[in-house]
């Protein structure tokens, strides 16, 4: 959000030069920005700035530097940060959830709905004997086969 804002605030400013150099000590974010095809959508906001930017004759640039390192700019934005983190009166600018956050929160919905449907059904004794917690099933890779359905399902004819 910070390199959004900082860049949208430049453009803002309308300086003689249009050249624009954005320091910043997140490597994960130079990455993304230079990845064609994973991002996200403040991503696709800096990407779709910079673009509007560089077409009306603006140079930008970005740059890695180290975090805590005593540059002074990277310094004075962790301490503004800090400060708007802990302002209860600051209104919210960017509101949207991590894709990662909701793919966690539906896959943990959906065990709970399962294991509720497993523990009601009265199908599949023998089989929950083995797996009572689908949590605990979901937690080890197993390799299917024949054989192995038969002896969980309790179907089919096994020779010892």
């Amino acid at each position: 959000m910070a390199i959004l804002k900082t860049v949208e605030y430049i453009q803002k400013m309308e300086p003689e030069e249009k050249i624009v150099l954005v320091h910043t000590d997140s490597k994960i974010t130079l990455q993304r920005l230079q990845n064609k095809k994973k991002h996200t959508k403040l991503i696709e906001k800096i990407i779709t700035k910079v673009q509007e930017m560089e077409q009306r004759e603006w140079r930008v640039e970005f740059r890695w530097i180290k975090a805590h390192a005593g540059h002074r700019g990277n310094e004075m934005a962790d301490q503004q940060t800090k400060e708007a983190a802990r302002d209860k009166n600051i209104e919210e600018c960017y509101i949207k959830i991590p894709k990662s956050v909701v793919m966690s929160e539906q896959k943990e919905q959906s065990v709970k709905w399962w294991q509720r449907e497993w523990t009601e059904t009265t199908k599949g004794p023998i089989t929950k004997a083995f797996l009572p917690k689908i949590e605990d099933r979901l937690k080890f890779r197993i390799n299917v086969t024949p054989k192995l359905t038969a002896i969980v399902t309790g179907h089919g004819n096994i020779k010892a």
